[in-house]
């Protein structure tokens, strides 16, 4: 083993070419410019001393890392991986690694995690951890930095992006429940500074509105965060408030999940007492008892879709306005619905 790092001056002396030819037979861009026969030399000449290329002196020089920063807000949360994965195996079939971020929905870190990304020279971003309006996403618009949302989408920036069609997510499981005889229906509201928490609000009003069913007083409340801890609390205080309510539409499966928890803790039974729809179709959440009824899209296609169209913009393959691509939701109807309960006579 040599006892210093072995250089491509080194590669190139003992393959007996110069420096520059080395490079180009070594870098999979530009190997075609050198004969086969000496590309060849090189590389035995490359694998004999160990020598590794330095992909940071590379991006300096072509600056192109063909690396990907990726922001995700929560890493925990099940509907994530699958993007990834496809995000992942998107970009690998044309050469680029995926860094992956976690911001755990924090300004302030996602911010930190941006900007390390950039100190890297990334090619390009892929961000899911979009709000409505975002400062951060604002200064990489005014910079014409490569990024693509996904699942989520940002005003006024310009990006393009790949998300499900909330609005027609939620007009189909809330039309599920006034199918099934409810017409006292809460929502479960996502944040309103996200787009998913917004979009999907507007498509339940949009649902109770074509069927002519107002929403009563108290059955609307708004989460902080997509989490299983506001789902149960405020599941409580829509149980505590409309007490006559015989569906809740939650704006995500682990909003979901929580509301589970308030009515198991309430005395009640889903989908006896209340039914309970859901959004996203997690990994897992037909395991639930009962299995939740939800509005599944396809996540991997969205990473995959994502990839493809950071890929164009970066090869100003994309021209015109920014797309804005919605994947098709799909009701996934399982055992959390029901007709609502009769009420008991005096």
């Amino acid at each position: 083993m040599p006892d210093h790092a072995v250089t491509l001056r080194d590669v190139a002396r003992r393959a007996g070419v110069h420096p520059a030819t080395a490079s180009r037979a070594l870098n999979p861009e530009t190997r075609l410019l050198v004969s086969e026969g000496t590309a060849r030399r090189i590389a035995e000449a490359a694998a004999a001393l160990g020598y590794r290329p330095n992909a940071v002196a590379r991006s300096l020089r072509t600056r192109r890392s063909h690396t990907i920063g990726v922001l995700i807000p929560d890493l925990n949360n099940p509907l994530f991986p699958p993007m990834v994965r496809g995000l992942e195996d998107r970009l690998a079939a044309d050469g680029y690694v995926a860094l992956i971020g976690n911001t755990d929905g924090r300004a302030e870190r996602e911010r930190q995690v941006f900007e390390q990304m950039r100190a890297r020279h990334v090619d390009g971003f892929a961000v899911a951890t979009a709000h409505r309006s975002s400062p951060l996403l604002a200064q990489a618009a005014a910079e014409g930095l490569n990024v693509v949302l996904m699942n989520r989408v940002a005003d006024g920036t310009g990006f393009p992006s790949v998300s499900p069609d909330n609005e027609l997510g939620a007009r189909l499981a809330v039309g599920h429940l006034i199918a099934a005889g409810h017409h006292r229906v809460a929502h479960l509201a996502g944040p309103q500074c996200l787009s998913t928490g917004q979009s999907r609000y507007q498509g339940f009003q949009a649902a109770m509105a074509d069927a002519g069913l107002a929403v009563p007083a108290g059955c609307v409340v708004f989460a902080r965060a997509f989490s299983i801890a506001e789902g149960r609390r405020l599941g409580a205080q829509l149980l505590a408030a409309a007490p006559g309510l015989t569906a809740i539409a939650a704006a995500n499966d682990m909003l979901a999940v929580g509301c589970y928890e308030a009515l198991e803790e309430a005395g009640l039974s889903c989908p006896g007492d209340v039914s309970v729809v859901g959004f996203n179709d997690m990994p897992f959440i037909d395991r639930l008892r009962p299995p939740l009824t939800t509005v599944a899209f396809p996540h991997y296609q969205l990473g995959t879709e994502a990839a493809a169209m950071l890929l164009a913009r970066m090869s100003d393959r994309l021209p015109g306005p920014a797309p804005a691509v919605r994947l098709a939701p799909e009701l996934v109807v399982r055992g959390s619905v029901a007709a609502p309960p009769r009420p008991s006579r005096p």
